[in-house]
């Protein structure tokens, strides 16, 4: 049975502090709980008896079998589903310069929504991009509407929060710093490496002045027909999607 203070810590673990504070996020649903269950730590896991007793040996450390009525009252949805986990936070480590030499990696500057971060963490895992590093002010990946964006992704691609413009700055010139930006080079008509970086920018002023200095290819995903009206720009997580997209195609 959960306690009124179980339900309370859920609760707070709604607010970045509380992740924080007691390294420890939200995740809830058949798909979502099934990845990440053996991947990451889980504290206490909240079920009802259906999902229960068709899970057996479930990896946690504390396991409550619930009515769906106490599942609701503990939920961050509003739709809640038969199964809630509680998972320490990982400590991820990793530097951009050691996973750029060989591999190619995202960099979000300042990614605001959590539903556009926790998409294109899913978009990584999609096109095989096993690390992200993201800005001090982009948007927690273990805020709850971040980690259901995922769908699971977090359980493979690792998110890590940076100095971007230290970072990026003390790379090698051999390593490709690419970014998105309106007076750009067609992505279509670049040539683009197996390696490197890739900066997505913030929501509505793209890629800062400061990041934007780092960068060494500057691409531009065109519209369609050429000079046509059209929309401003690009939701951040579908151009991220169009870029990674080209890149694999080569």
């Amino acid at each position: 049975m959960l306690s009124k203070n179980d339900i309370k810590n859920i609760k707070g673990l709604e607010q970045k502090k509380f992740r924080d504070e007691r390294g420890l996020f939200v995740a809830e649903g058949h798909k979502l709980v099934g990845e990440l269950l053996g991947i990451f730590n889980c504290i206490l896991l909240v079920a009802t008896d259906e999902w229960a007793g068709s899970h057996a040996n479930t990896p946690a450390r504390r396991i409550e079998v619930v009515s769906a009525d106490e599942l609701k009252r503990a939920s961050l949805l509003r739709s809640p589903q038969d199964v809630l986990a509680v998972f320490q936070i990982p400590d991820w480590t990793q530097t951009i310069s050691s996973a750029a030499k060989q591999n190619l990696v995202l960099a979000l500057d300042d990614v605001q929504d959590p539903g556009n971060l926790g998409t294109i963490a899913r978009i990584a895992d999609w096109f095989g991009i096993k690390d992200i590093f993201c800005s001090k002010g982009t948007a927690d990946i273990f805020n709850p509407k971040a980690v259901q964006a995922t769908m699971g992704a977090i359980a493979r691609v690792k998110i890590h929060y940076t100095d971007l413009v230290k970072e990026i700055s003390a790379l090698p010139a051999s390593i490709p710093v690419y970014g998105t930006f309106l007076d750009g080079e067609t992505i279509y008509n670049t040539p683009l490496s197996a390696n490197g970086v890739i900066i997505m920018g913030n929501e509505g002023n793209g890629i800062s002045k400061e990041v934007g200095k780092t960068v060494n290819r500057r691409l531009y995903i065109p519209n369609w027909p050429a000079g046509a009206a059209t929309s401003e720009s690009l939701n951040v997580a579908i151009a991220t999607a169009i870029v990674c997209s080209e890149f694999r195609r080569r």
